[in-house]
C-alpha cells in the first residue's frame, strides 16, 4: 500500500500544527477566524503550472472547496482535476470545463482564480465579477491598457474584490525591509530606483508549423489574440515570447519589481515614460519580444530605470533579478531570494534579509511539482490577505487598480519603445496626452467574434 498522501492538509490541522509559520502568524493581523468559515466554493481558469501553484496556495490557507476547473488543454484539465482531489479535505475532483463561460454561468463559485495566458485576463476577470465572484488574477492584468481600464470599471462596478498576483507585496523579507529600512528612513533622500532582469528566459526557436492535437482546443486557447500558426504546445514560456499574447520581458518580470517599488516608496502613476530596446543578439528564431531593453519611469524628483537583456552575465551575480534604492544614506538590494541594506557610513550597521521559506510546515512543497519554494510563502501570505479583503469587503494589498497602475506602466514602455518618443498617460481621461498616434496603441484590435470589453 503506498503511503498516504502529504496533501491532505485539513484546515484544522493546519491552524494547530503549523503555529510557528510565518504565514499563520499573520491570521491576526488580517482579523481571520479561518476555523469556524464555511469552506468557500473556488473556481480555477487556467489550470497551468501557475494555476495549479496558486490553487494549491490557497488551499493550504483557506478551507475552501475547488469545485470547478476550466482549461482548454483537456490532458493539463485532467491532471489538475487529479491533483486537487488529493489536496482537497473532501477528496472530491471538481467539475471539469473548456469554456469559461460555461463554468462562470452556473453563478455557484464564491471565489475564482485565473491562470490563464495575459492575452485572456480581461475578458475572464470582467466574466467572473459579473457572475458574482471575488477574484485573484494573474499578473500584468492585460494586454494593452484600454483592457484594464475595463477591468478595473468593472470590478468597481459589481463592487467585487479583486487581487492581482503581484506577491512581492506579500513577500515576508520584502515586508521587513520596507519596514526597517525605507519606512525608518534609513536611506535618507531617496532619488533613484533601479530595477533589473537578466535571466536567459526568452524561448527562441523555430519549431515547424503541425496540426494542432486534439486534447487542445487551439482556437479557444487563442481566443481574442491573432491566430498565429500552430507549431507546438503554447504552455509555460513559448507564449511568453510572442508580443501577440503578452507585453515581452517588461510585461512579465519588470510589472513584478516596479509594483514593488511603487508598495514601497508610495508612489502612483508615472508623469512620463521612455524606452528604447529591441532584438539585439537573439536574432535567429521566431521570438519577436525584446532582448535588450530599457526604460524610464519618470517621478517628481525620483527615477526608476529598468534594464533586461536575456543574454549575457548579470550585474551583480547575487541580485539577478531585483531592485535597487538608491537614497542619500545607503542603497536598499532587494529581490525574491534577499534583501541587504548597505549604508554609505563606514560606521552604520549594514542589514541582510533572508527569504523565508516554510518546507517544515508545509511538506507537501517539497514534492509539488516545479514549485518555487521561495515564493511559496508570499503567495500564501498574499491568498489570506485575499480572503481578509473578501471578509470585510476591503481592498487587498494588490488591489486591482494598482495592479493596473503597474500594468499600464510597463504596456506604455513598450509602446514607448515602439513609438521612438516618451509618453505621458492621463488616467482621469484615459488618454495619452497630446499623441493621437499612440493613443490609437491603447487597444489592441480583437479577432472576430470575440469582443473588447469596455470601461464605459
Amino acid at each position: 500500500m503506498p503511503p498516504p498522501p502529504l496533501f491532505n492538509i485539513s484546515r484544522r490541522r493546519f491552524l494547530h500544527t503549523g503555529a510557528s509559520s510565518f504565514a499563520l502568524s499573520q491570521l491576526g493581523a488580517y482579523g481571520l477566524d479561518l476555523v469556524n468559515q464555511k469552506p468557500r466554493r473556488v473556481g480555477l481558469i487556467g489550470a497551468g503550472w501557475y494555476g495549479k501553484s496558486d490553487v494549491f496556495r490557497l488551499t493550504q490557507v483557506a478551507p475552501v472547496e475547488v469545485v470547478s476547473v476550466c482549461d482548454v488543454d483537456k490532458n493539463m484539465l485532467n491532471g489538475a482535476a487529479d491533483l486537487i482531489s488529493q489536496r482537497q479535505k473532501s477528496g472530491k475532483k471538481p467539475r471539469l470545463y473548456s469554456d469559461y463561460r460555461k463554468m462562470l454561468a452556473e453563478k455557484d463559485l464564491d471565489l475564482v482564480l485565473i491562470g490563464s495566458p495575459d492575452h485572456w485576463h480581461a475578458l475572464q476577470m470582467i466574466a467572473a465579477v459579473e457572475s458574482g465572484a471575488d477574484v485573484y488574477v494573474q499578473k500584468p492584468i492585460s494586454v494593452d491598457i484600454a483592457e484594464g481600464e475595463a477591468m478595473l470599471a468593472a470590478a468597481r462596478k459589481h463592487q467585487r474584490v479583486v487581487q492581482v498576483g503581484t506577491q512581492r507585496k506579500s513577500t515576508p523579507h520584502l515586508i521587513e525591509a520596507k519596514k526597517q529600512v525605507v519606512e525608518s528612513g534609513l536611506l535618507g533622500k531617496i532619488g533613484h530606483v533601479e530595477l533589473c532582469c537578466y535571466f536567459h528566459m526568452r524561448a527562441n526557436g523555430n519549431p515547424g508549423v503541425e496540426p494542432a492535437p486534439d486534447f487542445l482546443d487551439y482556437e479557444m486557447w487563442t481566443g481574442p489574440a491573432p491566430l498565429r500558426p500552430y507549431d507546438g504546445l503554447p504552455h509555460r514560456r513559448w507564449w511568453r515570447t510572442f508580443m501577440e499574447y503578452g507585453n515581452g520581458i517588461v510585461g512579465d518580470m519588470c510589472v513584478h519589481m516596479f509594483d514593488t517599488t511603487r508598495w514601497m516608496l508610495g508612489l502612483g502613476w508615472p508623469k512620463r515614460i521612455s524606452s528604447a530596446g529591441g532584438i539585439f543578439v537573439d536574432k535567429d528564431g521566431k521570438s519577436n519580444i525584446s532582448d535588450t531593453q530599457s526604460a524610464n519611469f519618470e517621478y517628481d524628483d525620483l527615477t526608476v530605470s529598468w534594464q533586461h537583456r536575456t543574454w549575457g552575465p548579470p550585474a551583480d551575480p547575487d541580485y539577478p533579478w531585483a531592485l535597487f534604492i538608491y537614497g542619500e544614506k545607503g542603497v536598499l538590494k532587494a529581490s525574491t531570494m534577499r534583501a541587504d541594506f548597505i549604508p554609505n557610513d563606514k560606521n552604520a550597521k549594514p542589514l541582510h534579509f533572508d527569504c523565508v521559506f516554510e518546507k517544515d510546515k508545509f511538506p507537501e512543497d517539497l514534492t509539488e511539482k516545479d514549485i518555487e519554494l521561495n515564493a511559496a510563502p508570499a503567495t500564501r501570505l498574499h491568498m489570506l490577505d485575499f480572503i481578509a479583503a473578501v471578509d470585510k469587503r476591503s481592498r487587498p494589498v494588490a488591489d486591482i487598480e494598482q495592479g493596473h497602475i503597474s500594468t499600464a506602466s510597463c504596456i506604455l514602455a513598450n509602446l514607448a519603445m515602439q513609438t521612438g518618443r516618451p509618453l505621458s498617460y492621463d488616467p482621469a481621461a484615459r488618454q495619452i496626452i497630446g499623441d493621437k498616434e499612440a493613443n490609437k496603441l491603447l487597444r489592441r484590435p480583437y479577432r472576430q467574434p470575440w469582443e473588447r470589453p469596455e470601461a464605459g
